[in-house]
């Protein structure tokens, strides 16, 4: 039998789709519009007996969602967002495709982009990604990467102009490990114009690639190993998770005994500005990267950030699905 030909000799078809993988991929016009039109259908959605929206924008169209790690609220807010927006999702684990039985990422995506019309990827390694971006034909959503979680931070972003108002010129603070949310985060402050300040021990600071790009752009981001000097006057304090699904019983440990000093606890909040929100993408570890009374006190909108996952994606999906005329979907 002939070896099969290999991909790196075939050149993918260019399409001009509307991938969205990171958040310094588009200019900070074009994701403004996008939070603006999911804030128009949230809305549309709240004055509205049935949570549908009401011309159902993206009737027969299909997402796919291939979900290679755990999901709760990527899975939910995609899935249900699709079919609010009249459309309809398929969600696809590695095991239940041939992709867990050797066939290459560039034969998944020709394949699966002549039947869905986007693609949601959450994995554990970013390559594939970029792999999946490069040979579909269909757009390309980041549900979640190593590397970054743009999806997360525009939920983010949409919470607290919700709670505070226009983001740009007020400050963010970042305490814990300089992870994948972090990365996206930098990304969000320089697109919104905001301001961030980021504490990680050195050992966990965040790639020296993105803090160099965020300078490049001009963002005011400065990253610290002190939380205290982080949050302080702070407009946000967000953290996240200090250890991943991957991270050893042993490397769990040492993470925490760095992390210790992270933790977002009432002293620490103390120093941020009195009305100062607080923020974590969900699973929390009480206890460990934020206490109890943080977590279920007046500051902590972590609720109100989860549910915007769903509003957030729904503008992505209109953007990447949408068309020229995309914008309308948050009219009526």
């Amino acid at each position: 039998m002939s070896a099969a030909l290999s991909t790196s000799s075939i050149t993918p078809v260019q399409t001009g789709l509307r991938h969205f993988l990171d958040l310094k991929d588009l200019d900070g016009a074009t994701l403004r519009q996008i939070l603006d039109v999911a804030s128009s259908m949230k809305r549309m959605q709240q004055n509205r007996r049935f949570p549908l929206h009401p011309r159902q924008p993206l009737a027969g169209r299909q997402l796919g969602l291939i979900l290679s790690k755990p999901s709760t609220r990527t899975r939910v807010s995609f899935e249900v967002g699709m079919r609010q927006l009249g459309g309809d999702a398929v969600v696809l684990s590695p095991q239940d495709m041939q992709i867990g039985r050797g066939e290459t990422l560039a034969d998944t995506a020709r394949v699966l982009s002549r039947f869905v019309d986007a693609i949601v990827l959450r994995t554990g390694n970013t390559t594939n990604l970029h792999e999946l971006a490069r040979w579909s034909t269909s757009p390309v959503i980041n549900g979640l990467t190593p590397h970054s979680h743009p999806v997360q931070i525009l939920a983010d972003i949409m919470t607290f102009e919700e709670h505070r108002g226009p983001v740009r010129g007020r400050t963010f603070a970042w305490t814990g490990d300089g992870n994948n949310v972090l990365v996206s985060l930098i990304e969000g402050a320089v697109r919104f114009g905001f301001r961030l300040r980021a504490a990680t021990p050195a050992k966990m600071k965040p790639p020296q690639a993105v803090l160099d790009w965020a300078k490049q752009e001009g963002g005011d981001v400065e990253w610290m190993e002190d939380p205290r000097a982080a949050v302080e006057k702070a407009d946000c304090i967000v953290t996240d998770t200090w250890i991943s699904m991957s991270d050893s019983h042993e490397e769990a440990a040492s993470r925490m005994t760095l992390l210790e000093p992270y933790r977002v606890d009432a002293k620490l909040m103390a120093l941020a500005a009195p009305d100062a929100l607080f923020m974590h993408c969900l699973p929390a570890h009480i206890g460990e990267e934020v206490t109890q009374d943080v977590f279920e006190g007046p500051h902590s909108v972590v609720f109100d950030e989860a549910e915007n996952r769903l509003h957030a994606q729904k503008g992505v999906l209109a953007w990447t699905m949408g068309g020229s005329g995309w914008t309308s979907f948050g009219k009526e």
